[in-house]
């Protein structure tokens, strides 16, 4: 269900649309409760008619909500109105990491102090059992205070969409999300496993956040691709240019980003290696 500016969903007066993918369309919305702006996902249409995903997603936003870390954008709440439903999310400005990267390659400092707050948030929901598995610059804000947040923490595994699209950096959904041979992520910066579908854990975010670091300082991806297909054959076939890093990166920090792309968590935890 679209929601028209000027309308109004809940307590939530609807300014206009700032955000849609295959998780759902995004409208900036005041709280007229709160007197706050806050960004308001709409949930895909196949929710309403389905009473079994809506209590299954209600389970796993209860467990997002319970998230409390300063890297981490907040979930406030689950509204419901007219048979639509919505999350109603903290609104953090700035501008995505996908805009800086567009840019052209970050300075070494400070793509490692973006890379250290990133790193936080994943240590910190890891620890809840708490997996994105949807990391990719486009889910991550830089403040204009320099702090950093990763926005819709598991809110992939939560939907579980019915979205596949042909774009190698949109999501690349399919649904039960929780079932072995089923596809769910961002193509292009997608483990091996969740590529062919097996099961996914804490190491999927692991991976994502090497290709992460990798893009930051190359400005190209790890694994980039004109179409879906290809980026997941050269994710399933291929090894990251290891040669494409400018020089002042050091090889502490290459090595960082090898371990991750091989999902390697022995050893020290993922913010020591930093």
């Amino acid at each position: 269900m679209a929601l028209a500016p000027g309308t109004r969903f809940g307590p939530y007066d609807i300014a206009d649309e700032i955000g849609a993918g295959g998780m759902g369309v995004v409208y900036r919305a005041t709280d007229t409760n709160l007197k706050r702006e806050v960004p308001v996902k709409v949930l895909p249409e196949s929710f309403a008619a389905d009473e079994e995903r809506l209590a299954r997603f209600q389970r796993e936003a209860e467990l997002l909500a319970s998230l409390n870390h300063p890297n981490i954008a907040q979930i406030h709440g689950l509204e419901k109105s007219d048979g639509t439903s919505a999350l109603i999310m903290e609104l953090v400005q700035g501008p995505t990491l996908e805009d800086r990267i567009a840019q052209g390659p970050i300075p070494v400092d400070e793509a490692l102090n973006i890379a250290m707050q990133i790193a936080e948030a994943l240590e910190g929901a890891h620890g809840q059992g708490i997996v994105h598995r949807d990391l990719k610059p486009a889910n991550i804000k830089l403040r204009s205070d320099g702090a950093v947040k990763v926005l819709d923490f598991g809110i992939a595994k939560a939907l579980e969409a019915e979205a596949l699209t042909s774009e190698p950096h949109a999501p690349t959904l399919t649904t039960p999300a929780t079932q072995v041979g089923v596809i769910l992520g961002t193509a292009a910066y997608m483990s091996p496993e969740q590529a062919r579908g097996t099961v996914v854990d804490q190491r999927a975010d692991i991976w994502a956040f090497g290709c992460l670091l990798y893009e930051m300082l190359t400005g190209q991806p790890a694994f980039g691709g004109e179409d879906v297909p290809i980026t997941l054959a050269r994710v399933l076939a291929h090894d990251a240019d290891m040669d494409s890093f400018p020089a002042a990166v050091s090889p502490d920090v290459r090595q960082v980003i090898r371990l991750c792309l091989q999902k390697d968590l022995t050893g020290r935890p993922l913010l020591e290696r930093l």
